[in-house]
């Protein structure tokens, strides 16, 4: 499987303006780089760049969301590290092949798909695989559409 980069890290909260406060100072920044709901992850979300990599404050919007019970089990804290693939349903069957479970199958995501390997897999951390291509990062600022919502 071939990674292409560290596509993403995400952080649980309870609180999502009160971890702005604490987080934004530290990542240097004064408001998220990108701001979102999902609406099917039950997420809130304040996305920051940070050499190019996605650092993700997610605060859940509903009790029954997986960012809601992950906080009500474990605490607020690192939640899950993102790798960036070529084609997420091709990692997840060559990582299957090898024996990798996965909690689910591919998930929609704007135009790509991401899916979750089970934490017990590797040392306790929810790996998330996507193979989104992100345009924003190679586009002037200003210059096409908005980056879309993310989840």
């Amino acid at each position: 499987m071939k990674v292409n980069k560290i596509d993403h890290i995400c952080i649980a909260v309870r609180d999502l303006e009160q971890a702005r406060k604490a987080w934004e100072p530290v990542l240097g920044k004064s408001a998220p780089d990108d701001a979102y709901v999902d609406e099917l992850e039950k997420i809130r979300v304040a996305r920051y760049w940070i050499g190019g990599v996605g650092f993700e404050l997610m605060e859940p919007t509903a009790p029954d969301g997986e960012v809601a019970k992950f906080i009500a089990k474990r605490g607020e804290g690192l939640m899950l590290v993102s790798l960036n693939v070529d084609a997420t349903r091709a990692a997840m069957h060559e990582l299957g092949a090898r024996g990798y479970p996965f909690i689910g199958g591919a998930r929609p995501f704007r135009d790509c798909e991401f899916a979750f390997v089970q934490p017990k897999a590797l040392n306790g951390v929810l790996l998330e695989l996507i193979d989104y291509r992100w345009r924003e990062l190679a586009e002037p600022a200003g210059a096409g559409a908005p980056p879309p919502p993310r989840g």
